[in-house]
């Protein structure tokens, strides 16, 4: 997809930044039907090229909220030669200065929440009420979460078993079972169903 096609879905005034971050990749932009569990996502492809795809039914501001969360996951993994955490501190600062950088796209009273935002950006944009609140967006069923986007102690489904996060171990994370007390080691992007906290059963 062009830049100018993409435009259609983007607020006025963001060009110049995506001409900036795309000039030295090449990227796919796949506009997607509405998905519940992801406002949108970033790979790279076998060719070295890479895909990210947005959500059509996002409101101009936030697309390309989420679009800047993307390519500061691409900038991050090539600068860094994917030698980092998805949501770590190299993504968090790219995406900080990303955000601030292009802060004068959004609109006069959104511009508060993207600065505060931009101080500790969250990899889940449920994680930020008042965003939430500013876009009216409506949290889903789905709880799917990546383990590294939790805290320690937090007890999680995974293939309908209850596990509770013990401690980060290096790369992985070593989780115990609660159904059979047995322990095992969690990729940081394993996906996992979160058990919000009126639903822990102690």
């Amino acid at each position: 997809m062009s830049i100018n096609v993409l435009e259609q879905y983007l607020p006025e005034r963001t060009l110049p930044f995506l001409k900036k971050w795309f000039a030295d990749y090449v990227i796919h932009i796949r506009i997607t039907k509405n998905r519940d569990s992801k406002l949108g996502d970033y790979r790279k492809l076998p060719d070295k090229s890479h895909q990210i795809t947005i959500n059509s039914t996002l409101e101009k501001q936030l697309f390309f909220f989420v679009l800047t969360h993307e390519l500061a996951h691409l900038i991050a993994f090539e600068k860094f030669n994917y030698k980092i955490s998805a949501h770590g501190k190299e993504w968090k600062d790219t995406f900080r200065n990303m955000l601030r950088e292009s802060l004068d796209v959004y609109s006069m009273d959104l511009k508060p929440i993207i600065v505060k935002f931009s101080e500790n950006p969250k990899a889940n944009f449920m994680a930020s009420p008042d965003l939430v609140r500013y876009f009216h967006v409506k949290e889903s069923n789905h709880k799917s979460n990546f383990i590294e986007s939790m805290s320690i102690d937090d007890i999680f489904l995974y293939k309908n078993e209850k596990y509770r996060i013990l401690e980060k171990k290096k790369k992985l994370y070593l989780c115990i079972n609660l159904n059979n007390s047995k322990k095992y080691l969690f990729r940081p992007l394993a996906k996992v169903e979160k058990i919000i906290l009126d639903e822990k059963k102690q």
